[in-house]
């Protein structure tokens, strides 16, 4: 596995440093008039990046313009239910920023699951560019994991052909509440630009370890293994494994 384990004391730290980066690599681009692609996830961390986010962009002239937000992951909910990951997004990075909505391309989680997932996949391939497979090539995803080393909503004990599926998104059925939802696959995921994940939390030692060990089963496990490079930011120490 090739992956970077940075450390830091807190969330808060983890997340000014993320949210650093992110900026300076916008900040960077050549033309703001390009696309760029970003795949977002939910879970407490994300609210204290979307925020950090927010602050630093108004200290900094950033410009968002070309900057198309996915997500990694959804749950089968309306866009209001304080479940949804669009929402939370809503609330404290697009509003904030004025995000276009013409730039904002939510996983439509009220649908009937087999248009959520049309539209979904759909909306992602027409803005990024694909591979020879037809896997979109996301600039970045931003991930986070849970105490089962889960990542979007990927989770531990699936079949290993349902793993090694090609679909772009597929809905699942997760372990914890609400159950229904649309995640990423494994191979979209592994055909990234750039992966970051997003550790933090007491209780994610065991999984955190696990999933850097060459060893590991955990969903994040397998995602390392099928990546050249994958930068993980964590507030917790990986146990042994």
């Amino acid at each position: 596995m090739s992956h970077q384990l940075i450390s830091f004391p807190n969330d808060v730290a983890l997340a000014q440093e993320v949210a650093g980066r992110w900026l300076d690599e916008l900040a960077a681009r050549n033309n703001s008039a390009t696309t760029y692609s970003v795949a977002l996830s939910g879970g407490r961390i994300a609210k204290t990046f979307f925020s950090e986010v927010v602050r630093q962009a108004r200290e900094k002239p950033i410009s968002f313009a070309g900057v198309h937000f996915f997500w990694a992951d959804e749950r089968c909910v309306p866009p209001t239910d304080p479940e949804s990951n669009y929402a939370v997004a809503k609330q404290l990075l697009f509003e904030p920023l004025n995000i276009p909505e013409d730039q904002i391309h939510r996983i439509r989680g009220e649908e009937i699951e087999a248009l959520a997932l049309r539209d979904a996949v759909s909306n992602i391939c027409s803005v990024t560019k694909g591979t020879r497979e037809g896997q979109p090539v996301v600039d970045l995803i931003l991930l986070g994991m849970g105490e089962d080393g889960h990542v979007a909503s990927l989770f531990p004990g699936e079949p290993e052909a349902v793993m090694e599926s090609p679909d772009v998104y597929r809905a699942v059925t997760a372990v914890k509440p609400p159950p229904r939802r649309i995640t990423m696959g494994y191979r979209t995921i592994a055909a990234a630009a750039k992966v970051w994940v997003l550790v933090s939390g007491a209780g994610k030692e065991r999984a955190l370890g696990e999933s850097l060990s060459p060893t590991g089963k955990t969903p994040l496990a397998r995602v390392l293994r099928q990546r050249e490079k994958i930068v993980v930011f964590s507030d917790v120490l990986p146990a042994q494994f």
